[in-house]
């Protein structure tokens, strides 16, 4: 599984700009509700309700909220690179500056993990990360997410 089937050129935000982790949650959950024609409230509603089992911060300044998705047809994301480090309860303590965000139709099974995981080998990597905090370009953010796992790194 590759990036590339996850997401989409209009779902890459650069300087995304909100104040905490709930905004963030809600208007990037509101916007990807929006262009799949989902009931925003309720995509958010499930977010949150993930991210009361545990943080999706994973560390390192990323988070990867997510969510399984009644109705919704294909697994889909979102990638936002925050203009400003917000708290996410991360693991590490660190703030966030990098969110991917991951909805999931409800019968995904082993897709959704197999994509959660790759979306976390990406975010692992060290020099993939500090190409996508000094991208300020949304297209070239996408470019670089869109590469196949062999040539990433």
């Amino acid at each position: 599984m590759e990036i590339e089937d996850l997401l989409s050129a209009e779902h890459v935000l650069a300087d995304f700009r909100a104040s905490s982790k709930k905004q963030t949650i809600q208007a990037l959950s509101r916007k990807l509700a929006d262009t799949l024609e989902l009931d925003s409230r309720m995509v958010f509603d499930k977010l949150l309700e993930r991210e009361r089992l545990g943080s999706t911060g994973v560390g390192k300044g990323v988070a990867i909220p997510h969510a399984r998705i009644d109705g919704l047809e294909r697994i889909t994301g979102l990638f936002a690179r925050l203009a400003n480090p917000i708290d996410f309860d991360s693991v590490d303590d660190v703030p966030v500056d990098i969110v991917f965000m991951l909805l999931a139709p409800t019968d995904a099974g082993a897709d959704h993990l197999k994509a959660l995981a790759r979306i976390s080998r990406l975010l692992r990597d060290e020099k993939t990360l500090s190409k996508l905090r000094v991208t300020a370009d949304a297209s070239a953010l996408y470019a670089m997410l869109a590469q196949p796992a062999s040539n990433a790194a």
